[in-house]
């Protein structure tokens, strides 16, 4: 595909794909407000834990659903990314686009599939049996709700890679602010230890920002990578140091030798006549 080509289609999809981007960030943010409500044990008692799971089991398996819908919006906003940060770097390896699609993939299926299980098995537990504990152990101690939770992680360390990869080549090539990048970087670590607050925020919000880049409207410009559809590095601290010091020096230049004003021609005989005439007034005083 060449560079008009290539331009072309990216402004033809970029408004979807800023669609795209912002869906997952919403979705992300619901399904983690939905997790949250409902009722919730104070204790951290198995049993408690499935009474409380079953009375709230629908708000789960709805945000189970909606988390799967976010983290695959996720995923196809990372890929077309990917994809147009390699138009502008051809030696960027594919497999960080397969690592952030696998990645989302996975984790959104175990989402769905341990909020599905958690609920059968709460269920089982409140009508069926004396709902002791070694009851609640048994049905939990199956190797598909141990298998699920490991499943679960490995996809989210192969996401969080992909996530920062993606982000970071994206910033070298010029997609990418240096702010966005550092924030892209960030919010794939987060993906895999979140920090403070269980509903993603930083993620939320950066997918925002990136939905508002692509729509064109970036407070300080679009990047001008987006424009040429090449490569556009940003300065590094060194290169901008250099600017400003040259810029500086120029200005320096321009104002230590400032350009004498011309003087009209004769201009000085007035005063040459008003200064003789003023020795003589004084002679003739003297006389």
């Amino acid at each position: 595909m060449t560079v008009d080509e290539q331009l072309l289609y990216e402004s033809r999809v970029k408004l979807r794909q800023a669609v795209i981007a912002g869906l997952a960030a919403l979705c992300l943010l619901a399904a983690a407000v939905l997790q949250l409500a409902g009722p919730h044990t104070k204790v951290s008692e198995l049993t408690l834990d499935l009474i409380y799971a079953h009375k709230r089991f629908p708000l789960d398996v709805i945000g189970g659903v909606i988390n799967g819908i976010g983290l695959t919006a996720l995923a196809v906003t990372l890929s077309w990314l990917f994809g147009a940060t390699r138009a502008r770097n051809p030696g960027a390896g594919s497999y960080m686009k397969w690592l952030a699609l696998a990645g989302a993939v996975i984790a959104a299926i175990v989402a769905i599939l341990y909020a599905i299980v958690i609920a059968i098995k709460a269920n089982d537990f409140v009508t069926q049996g004396n709902q002791t504990y070694q009851e609640a152990k048994h049905l939990t101690n199956g190797g598909f709700l141990v298998v699920i939770p490991v499943i679960g992680q490995a996809a989210t360390l192969v996401l969080a890679m992909g996530f920062v990869l993606i982000a970071f080549q994206a910033m070298r090539v010029g997609l990418l602010t240096k702010f966005m990048g550092y924030l892209g970087i960030f919010t794939g670590v987060l993906v895999l230890f979140p920090i403070g607050s269980p509903v993603p925020i930083v993620q939320a919000f950066w997918l925002l920002a990136l939905a508002y880049l692509l729509s064109g409207r970036w407070p300080t410009g679009v990047p001008p990578a987006w424009r040429s559809g090449r490569a556009e590095p940003w300065p590094s601290s060194a290169e901008m140091r250099e600017q400003r010091i040259k810029a500086g020096a120029g200005g320096g230049r321009a104002k230590s030798a400032p350009t004498p004003a011309p003087q009209a021609v004769g201009a000085a005989a007035p005063a040459a006549k008003s200064s003789s005439a003023g020795v003589k007034r004084k002679r003739k005083r003297r006389k």
